[in-house]
């Protein structure tokens, strides 16, 4: 019988709410489809049992790290938290006790995961001196100037070296969580846990942590967010600039002129971007060329091949 493993998802003061509870929900749902996993929640202070998050949301009955028991093979999370307290020296001195804690446990066989800013800590840590890391794009200057001797990875969702794991931040941390629950239990239950919680398509550690599914967005016109969205949720069907036009209510050279001036893009190149991502997405997944042109609306696989390309 396969032994029990912990997944412990640890929570520092103003603990980012998603950060631990995207993860701890992926881990849920596989226990629910039959992987064996037990999950705890720990504060990261000896004596504490409970806490509070950065959106004011309070937990209670906390296993301080102190008086866990982690056998190898056994997972650690370390959510992000608030910016500020990673500039605190006084919180980042009151947290050594548990940084030497987790280096412990890393070095006798313990699988270790950050997300968001929760890399900060375990590069306090030393964990990542010399080894490849990921964190959110926001925070990666402060971070290079911090810790020199961790090798951060830009752009990246998550990176893997060795047992030790980083990720970008909130959905980076869902989709290392699948990732890590297909590497211990299969492809087959990952994609359940996927179907459970409805993810569209789940990311792995080649992908971008920005994609074309959010770039271009930051803008604040609102009829434009409308046609990306639409865009987004069509890709199989023939829309016409005229269609587009009339369900924000503007002419249609107007929208071509704004959605261009907004973007920097063409509606055309917009939606040429999206159709080769959301392809090479389903051919990763195992699709065929063929399956993929049908599903993203194109007319052939030589079309999908010149887009992928291009």
């Amino acid at each position: 019988m396969e032994s029990i493993r912990q997944a412990v998802f640890m929570l520092p003061p103003n603990v980012h709410l998603l950060d631990i509870t995207g993860p701890a929900h992926i881990f849920y749902e596989a226990a629910c489809y039959g992987a064996s996993v037990k999950l705890l929640f720990s504060s990261i202070f000896a004596g504490e049992s409970d806490g509070t998050s950065s959106a004011m949301l309070s937990f209670a009955h906390l296993v301080p790290f102190d008086q866990l028991d982690l056998n190898e093979g056994d997972i650690v999370f370390v959510p992000g938290l608030d910016a500020l307290l990673l500039l605190d020296d006084v919180f980042l001195q009151s947290s050594h006790a548990f940084q030497q804690w987790l280096v412990k446990q890393y070095e006798k066989g313990i699988i270790v995961c950050s997300v968001c800013t929760g890399a900060f800590l375990l590069a306090e840590a030393g964990l990542l001196d010399g080894r490849n890391c990921t964190t959110h794009w926001k925070y990666t200057e402060r971070f290079s100037q911090r810790y020199p001797k961790a090798r951060l990875q830009v752009n990246r969702l998550f990176v893997q070296e060795d047992h030790l794991y980083t990720s970008a931040g909130v959905s980076a941390g869902i989709d290392l969580a699948l990732h890590i629950v297909e590497q211990l239990w299969g492809a087959h239950m990952a994609a359940q846990v996927a179907k459970e919680v409805v993810i569209y398509f789940r990311r792995t550690q080649d992908d971008p942590q920005l994609s074309v599914f959010t770039q271009y967005r930051n803008h604040l016109e609102h009829r434009i967010h409308c046609v990306q969205d639409r865009l987004m949720r069509s890709l199989q069907e023939k829309l016409s600039i005229e269609l587009l036009a009339n369900e924000v209510n503007m002419s249609p050279r107007n929208l071509t002129r704004l959605f261009k001036k907004t973007t920097n893009l063409t509606i055309g190149a917009y939606l040429d971007k999206l159709r080769a991502a959301r392809a090479a997405q389903l051919v990763k997944e195992g699709q065929t060329l063929h399956a993929a042109a049908n599903q993203c609306g194109l007319r052939s696989t030589n079309q999908l091949r010149r887009l992928m390309k291009k």
